[in-house]
């Protein structure tokens, strides 16, 4: 009888253990849609540009010519330039993203008046063509006849040439991102913030702790999270930066505000098709040397602390 009672727990063991390998390998075909998007719309093209950037091509052929692309675009003389703005230009605009969104998202979680109405108006930018935008800047930024400078001589003061001085051109474009983008970093502020258990303010509170001694003890600390992801997204953003810097100066004067991504763009313009696709893989390792580092830092410090 023990044998029997043996036997049949060790088949319906069997039974369960099949079950369970049948049930654990089930989901993974949910992964097979998401697998083949990402092929599509990532891997293949990925190869194709790595493809043709070793070719000179056009729409009906293309020559395999090796490295010279790349040479040719490190030899072009606007490019040390466009990497020097696109390092600048992504190192500002991410940083004032941290610094505003952080200080909004303070305000916009504290008790002040009109709060909700306050949040659309910061939010509201983020969801206005990029395109838009430069247009409507390019008016404003206007040195003599646009709204900025000429709200400056009202109070005595004698606005730059924003968009057409070669010393503030850049920074310019750099302002008017961080006006755009920093509604997003401010609603992740402000979700790292809501998110603090507030058992932590009401313990300092009963010790007799400032507001400043709040944010740095508690607040700061809490928010990595949130300033890592806001860093990343940014830093990336303003590397891959385009259509506002086209839009607003087309790289003038000059060379002067010119980024990587807008000298590749001239050169497909000019119909140097391999030479443009090489530039696109330069953009593409630019980023991933700088993201992936910066990345891996902040989140082992993260899980260090």
């Amino acid at each position: 009888m023990s044998d029997a009672i043996t036997a049949g727990g060790v088949t319906a063991g069997r039974t369960v253990a099949r079950r369970a390998r049948r049930g654990a390998s089930y989901p993974n075909w949910f992964y097979l849609p998401a697998a083949i998007v990402f092929g599509v719309l990532f891997l293949l093209p990925t190869i194709a540009s790595l493809f043709f950037s070793l070719t000179r091509w056009t729409l009906f052929e293309a020559n395999f010519i090796g490295l010279a692309n790349f040479i040719q675009f490190f030899r072009e003389p606007f490019l040390v330039q466009g990497l020097i703005n696109t390092l600048i230009y992504g190192v500002v605009t991410s940083g004032l993203k941290v610094i505003i969104g952080m200080l909004l998202a303070l305000l916009l979680t504290s008790d002040i008046i009109g709060r909700g109405y306050l949040r659309a108006v910061v939010f509201f930018p983020v969801l206005v063509s990029t395109v838009g935008v430069g247009i409507a800047f390019v008016a404003l930024m206007h040195p003599t006849q646009g709204m900025i400078n000429e709200t400056l001589a009202m109070v005595g003061i004698k606005g730059p040439a924003w968009l057409t001085d070669p010393r503030f051109a850049l920074y310019s474009v750099a302002l008017v991102d961080v006006w755009k983008g920093v509604g997003l970093a401010t609603v992740i502020y402000m979700a790292g913030i809501v998110s603090i258990p507030q058992d932590y303010f009401e313990a300092a509170r009963i010790d007799g702790a400032t507001a400043w001694q709040n944010f740095w003890a508690i607040t700061l600390p809490l928010l990595k999270p949130a300033t890592v992801t806001v860093i990343i997204l940014s830093l990336i953003g303003g590397l891959r930066s385009f259509d506002l810097i086209w839009a607003m100066t087309r790289g003038g004067p000059g060379f002067t505000s010119d980024v990587i991504a807008s000298v590749i763009y001239k050169q497909y313009q000019a119909g140097f098709y391999g030479l443009s696709t090489a530039g696109n893989v330069v953009l593409f390792v630019l980023v991933a040397l700088i993201i992936v580092p910066l990345s891996m830092f902040l989140n082992r410090n993260e899980v260090e602390r």
